[in-house]
């Protein structure tokens, strides 16, 4: 398949995009900060993931695994056990994610701030 290049805006066919939706979301960045230490069975990262379904659990982690980031491993016990780890390729979003979470944790309070005053003024226009 060849690469198309693709500008500055986004157009929605463009692999960059396609790939930026699928590993940015909110499930993929913290299932690769669950993973961060090690290799994990499937329940082990939903129960470090509140909230996740197991549904959304499945389709992201198979997503991940499409994209090289997450290597899914069959283990031959019985019942038969299944275990994710990231791959290098995966290991390399860390430190992007890892800097994208000390930003939101450094600019937390103005971003509050930001709501605030926001909420405050959609109040004063209804």
């Amino acid at each position: 398949m060849e690469m198309k290049e693709c500008s500055v805006e986004f157009h929605a066919n463009c692999p960059s995009r396609l790939l930026l939706d699928q590993i940015a979301d909110k499930w993929s960045m913290m299932i690769l900060a669950v993973l961060a230490d090690g290799p994990l069975r499937f329940n082990a990262i939903k129960r470090g993931l509140e909230g996740i379904t197991q549904k959304a659990l499945t389709q992201t982690l198979r997503k991940l695994e499409r994209n090289g980031i997450v290597a899914r491993h069959v283990i031959a016990t019985s019942p038969v056990a299944v275990e994710y780890e990231i791959t290098d390729l995966g290991r390399s979003l860390l430190g992007p994610f890892k800097a994208l979470y000390m930003w939101t944790r450094e600019n937390m309070p103005e971003v509050e701030a930001a709501r605030a005053a926001f909420d405050a003024r959609m109040e004063e226009t209804t």
